[in-house]
């Protein structure tokens, strides 16, 4: 990761911050449309390539040293940095898709999880979708957080509480979010469970990508054989979902959301803002 000491972006730069988002969700757009069973993950990757490059962006995910791909496409019990390749969906696959745009040198990056239909496992498919909205529920209960929060570290506090409302699920603690700027990955760190350190304060100019990954089972997890995919050390299904959120003088923008995050902030009485 290559970390700016200013972690806090001028209104200038916040404007040049929306076009990287918008593509970035126009790609997840395009991989959610085609998901299916039947579908290799180096599909659904060609896929988000496509809208990208038309797009006027680049993928993001290819400029991290050794990836050559422009999604992670992480499946079952496999968490974040799947790579993508030959394997095909199956019927009740819970499928994590992360990628990125960076365009005119500003970047983008989301996550979202889906789990495909399965009529034969009702109960299975029902169990993993659970999972599904309880980290999507968290990671707007983080954002939320985020537009009333004085420090940064209050998300964190948000996630959590949420999670262990909505049931008995596990918050990974190795894996986080992270600022995002110039660069994919940049300071400071975004933790989605409670720590005791406060973090930065929140004002104008923070950006950062809010990143819960949760699991049904332990929080321990393993990286395969490929150096890439991070898993669940017990095999438990896992979910992640991800958004870029921007602090501005009159609110919060989420710039990888087509609608600034208002559909996901709704139920938390919290109205975004577009960036001016």
């Amino acid at each position: 990761m290559s970390f700016r000491k200013n972690i806090y972006k001028s209104p200038a730069e916040l404007r040049l911050m929306v076009e990287p988002g918008v593509v970035t969700a126009a790609s997840l757009d395009a991989v959610r449309a085609a998901i299916r069973p039947g579908i290799t993950t180096l599909e659904l990757d060609a896929i988000a390539e496509a809208v990208i490059l038309e797009r006027g962006g680049i993928s993001n995910f290819k400029l991290v040293p050794g990836y050559r791909h422009t999604i992670c496409a992480s499946v079952n019990d496999d968490v974040v940095h799947g790579i993508p390749g030959a394997r095909v969906l199956q019927p009740g696959d819970i499928v994590s898709i992360d990628n990125g745009a960076e365009v005119n040198g500003w970047n983008g990056d989301s996550a979202f999880t889906v789990v495909l239909p399965d009529e034969t496992r009702p109960d299975e498919v029902a169990r993993r979708q659970r999972l599904s909205d309880a980290t999507e529920g968290s990671l707007w209960a983080g954002i939320a957080r985020l537009s009333s929060a004085r420090h940064l570290n209050e998300v964190g506090d948000a996630i959590e509480e949420y999670i262990e409302d909505a049931g008995t699920y596990g918050i990974l603690t190795d894996y986080i979010g992270h600022g995002i700027g110039r660069s994919m990955h940049e300071a400071p760190p975004v933790f989605n469970y409670r720590v005791r350190a406060k973090g930065p304060d929140v004002r104008p100019g923070l950006v950062v990508a809010i990143e819960p990954m949760v699991t049904l089972g332990s929080i321990e997890t393993v990286v395969r054989d490929d150096d890439w995919t991070v898993a669940t050390a017990d095999g438990s299904m896992s979910a992640h979902w991800e958004h870029s959120v921007a602090v501005h003088a009159d609110g919060i923008w989420v710039t990888t959301a087509h609608d600034g995050g208002a559909a996901g902030l709704a139920p938390f009485g919290v109205t975004p803002t577009p960036i001016p």
